[in-house]
């Protein structure tokens, strides 16, 4: 099966994803040459493995019942020894007083099950090339 995103270019330095009805919309920060209209590809790679941790998180909290109005996730990124990259992301799933003490551990377990998570535990294969129009 396949699947596929068109890219775009935008103008500047904005790059732009097609995919169905949607497009996202990136932009590099003033200091990289960009406009700062949007965010950076990377900013929406890390958080794409919060919201898919908040994804799980959501559903698990809903299926039981659990209101989530003060259920809070707090993603911090910690760099390599070297400086260069990111060598720790800590996903802190803040929970109100209230919330069922029998869960904690289970809504750990809920946001563990994303798949952006998984698949950069076990990456795919790139594959780069060009074609001719």
């Amino acid at each position: 099966m396949k699947s596929e995103m068109i890219i775009t270019f935008g103008g500047g330095k904005k790059v732009n994803t097609e995919f169905g009805d949607f497009t996202i919309r990136t932009d590099q920060s003033l200091h990289a040459g960009g406009e700062g209209s949007a965010p950076e590809p990377f900013s929406l790679f890390l958080a794409s493995i919060g919201t898919c941790a908040g994804i799980f998180v959501l559903s698990f909290c809903q299926s039981r019942g659990i209101p989530t109005d003060d259920i809070r996730i707090v993603q911090s990124h910690f760099l390599k020894e070297s400086g260069r990259g990111i060598g720790k992301i800590e996903i802190a799933i803040e929970l109100p007083p209230g919330f069922p003490e029998k869960y904690r551990e289970a809504v750990i377990s809920a946001a563990n099950l994303c798949a952006v998570k998984k698949h950069i535990q076990d990456p795919p294969e790139f594959v780069v090339k060009t074609v001719t129009l």
